[in-house]
């Protein structure tokens, strides 16, 4: 029997213990621990099965955690965290109060930088690199960063600047093709070439001043070896380019590299996920606008998709298959995205801009300067709005309404359900001449019959769901389900009002005027940071209105909120029905006591 060698690791330091012949081994135990992992507690599978020959290279080379390593993004450091102490609580890996499901300074010293979204890891890891010479240091810096992730501009941007500095800075291209969805552009056609050794011009990396050796077979463990070591002993900027397949090591991962990127639950021995119940389910969010653009644009030829490296987390891939002309999937650039749909806007074309509210953050001065600024009627369509869940605190969609709400222009549009997100981009697409941000939570929403005909939604315009005598409670998107099931619980019923105000701006000052000459005490509710979200424009309007009611104000509270289950998640925050009931029994106490 083979000896056993992950069971003996729990620090880099034990892994330089072994002998190079027998790391070949180690990775395959690698492969199957993050695998009999993820099966059951899910995660993000392919891109750390692709790296796990990396990832062990350059812990049995460089001297880490002194030597600096960033993973960028990070869905792809599992067998780094599992290498680095944390393999006994690995089986924590996103589940409430467990670890990241990313690199986290706070968590290990061995997490360099705290990533999650893409693009940042040349330039964090340059600013090290510089603080160490800086400080007489003499360490070593490297970045690995995706083909996909390299396209991005922030990423040009970390290389510009290297390229002109003598940091003993490290990037390694792990190219396997393939971000979450498919890498595009035309740097993705360039690396393709370097791999077949048809491209005749100059090296792109050389000409940015690296030092550029590959491509090399990233799975070959002793090349990985000789070319680190090799590598440690060269002055400067360095740029190594290796070939990897992700999902490496389960047949299926392979095949379908899309699906495993994250494909929640399967059997650990065979790979299969689990057979789709055929109960009706809600549709998610993303699929009732990916069939929604769909069903428009075939009838009005104005409408452009456009998403940044998310066509099937967005589900515009339903239109880039139906009208692949109109449908633009523009790789990892956020900035490039809004300002080309600004572009098209000028040109009298409808483009619906569908961006995760989370990566809409690193657009933010083009929906200011290129969009709002011109006026131009741009329709953001802001997917994984509010809590997300597993992913945490980088991907929490829980800013935009703050962000946006301080735009001049800009309509903020928050649909309660299915059917109200296909009637806003019906509307949308009719003609209006501002933008619009539609933002819409992760997952699935009501059982509804949601594919009814369309109906024009009045801008600005408010809905009374249940008058009540004492309490109005105002509530935008979808936790006006967890209101109602709410009310559903109390007592007093009669007491309570509630309402879907639908827009955080314009706001239906009507439909305001009447609540607030009407009831004792207002609840703002949304999954949304309070301070300066929808709470901040209700009490603004009381204010100038000189209206004294309590108002109470329910989100998310000022601090980065961890992961945990979307449910585990609006407990903690006092978002769920029995946490709102709680919150009107106590402000009826209060009123019949006062």
């Amino acid at each position: 029997m083979k000896n056993e060698f992950l069971k003996h690791i729990n620090l880099p330091a034990d892994l330089r213990q072994l002998k190079p012949e027998e790391l070949p081994q180690l990775a395959q135990e690698l492969r199957s621990f993050i695998i009999n992992i993820v099966a059951t507690k899910e995660g993000h599978l392919g891109a750390s099965l692709g790296v796990v020959e990396l990832t062990i290279a350059l812990h049995y080379v460089f001297n880490t955690p002194e030597d600096q390593l960033i993973w960028d993004v990070g869905h792809q450091a599992y067998g780094h965290k599992i290498l680095t102490g944390r393999k006994d609580i690995f089986d924590s890996n996103r589940q409430l109060k467990g670890i990241s499901g990313f690199p986290k300074r706070s968590e290990s010293h061995y997490d360099a930088f705290g990533v999650g979204h893409s693009s940042t890891s040349i330039s964090a890891a340059l600013g090290m690199a510089i603080a160490s010479q800086l400080k007489g240091e003499n360490k070593h810096h490297i970045a690995v960063i995706g083909d996909a992730s390299i396209a991005s501009g922030m990423a040009f941007e970390g290389l510009n600047h290297a390229g002109v500095t003598n940091a003993n800075l490290l990037v390694i291209l792990n190219d396997n093709a393939i971000g979450i969805d498919p890498s595009v552009g035309a740097l993705k056609q360039y690396l393709t070439n370097v791999k077949k050794g048809t491209e005749k011009q100059d090296n792109i990396f050389e000409a940015l001043n690296f030092n550029y050796s590959g491509p090399i077979d990233g799975h070959d463990l002793p090349l990985l070896l000789s070319e680190l070591k090799r590598l440690k002993t060269v002055k400067g900027p360095k740029f190594l380019h290796i070939i990897t397949t992700k999902g490496k090591g389960l047949k299926q991962a392979e095949l379908d590299q899309v699906k495993y990127h994250a494909p929640g639950k399967f059997d650990a021995k065979t790979g299969e996920l689990p057979l789709k119940s055929k109960e009706k389910i809600p549709p998610k969010f993303q699929d009732v606008f990916g069939e929604t653009i769909v069903e428009l644009a075939l009838k009005n030829d104005t409408i452009i998709g456009i998403t940044p490296a998310m066509p099937t987390g967005s589900s515009l891939k339903y239109m880039m298959e139906t009208i692949p002309n109109r449908a633009f999937d523009v790789g990892i650039a956020e900035q490039h995205a809004v300002t080309l749909a600004a572009g098209m806007a000028t040109q009298g074309l409808i483009p619906f801009c569908n961006i995760y509210s989370t990566f809409l953050q690193r657009a933010y001065d083009q929906v200011i300067h290129d969009v709002a600024l011109q006026n131009l009627p741009v329709i953001f369509c802001l997917d994984r709005a509010g809590l997300v869940g597993e992913d945490g605190a980088t991907h929490h969609g829980v800013f935009d309404i703050a962000y946006l709400n301080c735009v001049p222009n800009l309509v903020i549009f928050v649909p309660s359900n299915a059917i109200a997100l296909r009637n806003i981009m019906y509307t949308a697409q009719l003609g209006i001449d501002f933008p619009l941000a539609i933002r819409y939570p992760r997952g699935r929403g009501q059982l509804l019959d949601w594919k009814m005909p369309f109906e024009t939604i009045d801008i600005g315009k408010g809905l009374c769901i249940k008058q009540g005598t004492d309490i109005a409670i105002l509530s935008i998107g979808t936790l006006l389900k967890n209101v109602a099931d709410a009310i559903d619980l109390l007592d007093q019923k009669e007491a309570v009002g509630y309402y879907d105000m639908q827009f955080v701006k314009p706001l239906d000052e009507v439909l305001l005027h009447d609540i607030f000459s009407t009831y004792k005490a207002i609840i703002t509710i949304e999954d949304g940071t309070v301070v300066g979200g929808f709470a901040s424009v209700i009490l603004a309007f009381a204010n100038a209105n000189n209206y004294k009611q309590s108002i109470t104000t329910l989100g998310i509270e000022d601090k980065f909120i961890e992961h945990g289950t979307v449910n585990q998640l609006q407990h903690l925050q006092h978002l769920d029905s029995f946490s709102i009931k709680k919150s009107i029994e106590d402000l009826l106490f209060v009123l019949k006591d006062g």
